[in-house]
């Protein structure tokens, strides 16, 4: 899931300027794909990620859960790689401006007050630098307040949710403590269902009927989001807000018949190299944006298309060569991520359903 999500979410980061926004309606049925993708489909990524992370943090339950080990470990999984990534991304644009690249591409550290400076490195009251790595900083800011939604999950599930399903979904609400609203219902809602133990295949024999009904969600509300943007109306923003919660369920049906086949059991292999893509997809597609704008290129289909043609296998190679040529540098970056007991090839004898079950 990790995979297929986090390369869903370098769609909603594809950069465009004012005159090639999807709102503008250039290019009609491309336009409108453009805001399926990133408006739509993938606004699940989060919420969904979330979720997992409040799953697996706490599926042994409360009587295998230590605070102090659970927040040193987290703060070299997750507190590390975003300053060490979002750093490198600060000082990479500290040159380019320096030496006259990315001015109105990037935000400009040397014209920024402390107040500025601060959030630009570490996401103190709003997005940072290398802006994806938002979610790691509202990820740990979840994990230092686990043992209280646990106990609030534990006491008083209904009230506790409900509470902050309604300030994930209301427009414009501000909650200060993270960044993305969502996350914190997300996350509640997986330490709800590790606590628990839910059984997460029971939903599996309607997964073809959850992902049309995700899929057709997504494009009624992307043609809404199409007609109205790019400022949207609250009720919009509320639908968005919505259905990006509630479609990470229709995500998670989609993995159950993905994890069967030969794709998703490679995807499942992959490892470390979500993290890297994560990470590294939004420099990658700042620095692809800033050469088109050299090159005087005005047709910004060639660009989504081209940008994502060189992005992957570029993330591909270089999370391969830094692995194989520093190890002790990619596991740091990686937040010491290897690979699970798991990801292994499945043996001739071996039942691939249970075996998926747990990839996935």
């Amino acid at each position: 899931m990790r995979i297929v999500l986090i390369s869903g979410i370098v769609f909603v980061h594809i950069p465009f300027s004012d005159q090639t926004s999807p709102f503008v309606g250039t290019y009609g049925a491309f336009d409108w794909l453009r805001v399926f993708l990133a408006e739509a489909l993938f606004r699940v990524g989060v919420p969904c990620l979330s979720a997992i992370s409040g799953y697996l943090l706490f599926r042994g339950g409360l009587e295998n859960f230590s605070y102090l080990k659970t927040v040193r470990t987290k703060s070299k999984t997750v507190l590390l790689p975003f300053l060490l990534w979002n750093g490198l991304f600060f000082l990479a644009i500290l040159v380019a401006l320096g030496v006259g690249l990315g001015d109105g591409y990037v935000p400009n550290p040397w014209q920024a007050s402390a107040r500025e400076l601060m959030t630009q490195l570490f996401a103190v009251e709003d997005f940072p630098v290398n802006v994806p790595l938002y979610f790691l900083r509202d990820l740990f800011v979840c994990i230092l307040l686990s043992p209280l939604l646990a106990w609030l999950i534990r006491h008083a599930p209904l009230l506790t949710l409900s509470v902050l399903l309604v300030v994930a979904v209301v427009p414009e609400a501000s909650l200060y403590v993270v960044l993305k609203r969502s996350i914190l219902f997300s996350f509640s809602l997986g330490i709800y269902i590790g606590l628990n133990k839910i059984d997460l295949k029971a939903l599996d024999r309607f997964a073809t009927l959850g992902a049309v009904l995700l899929l057709a969600s997504c494009a009624a509300l992307a043609t809404v989001i199409y007609m109205t943007g790019p400022s949207l109306p609250d009720w919009v923003q509320f639908l968005r807000n919505t259905l990006a919660i509630f479609g990470a369920l229709g995500f998670w049906l989609l993995s159950a018949p993905l994890i069967e086949t030969s794709i998703g059991q490679r995807l499942s292999k992959t490892g470390s190299l979500s993290f890297w893509i994560f990470c590294g997809h939004y420099p990658l597609l700042i620095f692809m944006w800033i050469v088109w704008g050299k090159a005087g290129v005005s047709f910004y289909p060639a660009f989504f298309l081209l940008s994502l043609a060189v992005l992957f296998p570029f993330l591909a190679f270089s999370n391969n060569l830094c692995r194989k040529i520093a190890p002790r540098l990619y596991a740091v970056m990686t937040g010491a991520r290897a690979k699970k007991p798991y990801d292994k090839p499945v043996s001739a004898g071996a039942a691939p359903s249970k075996l998926a079950t747990q990839q996935r």
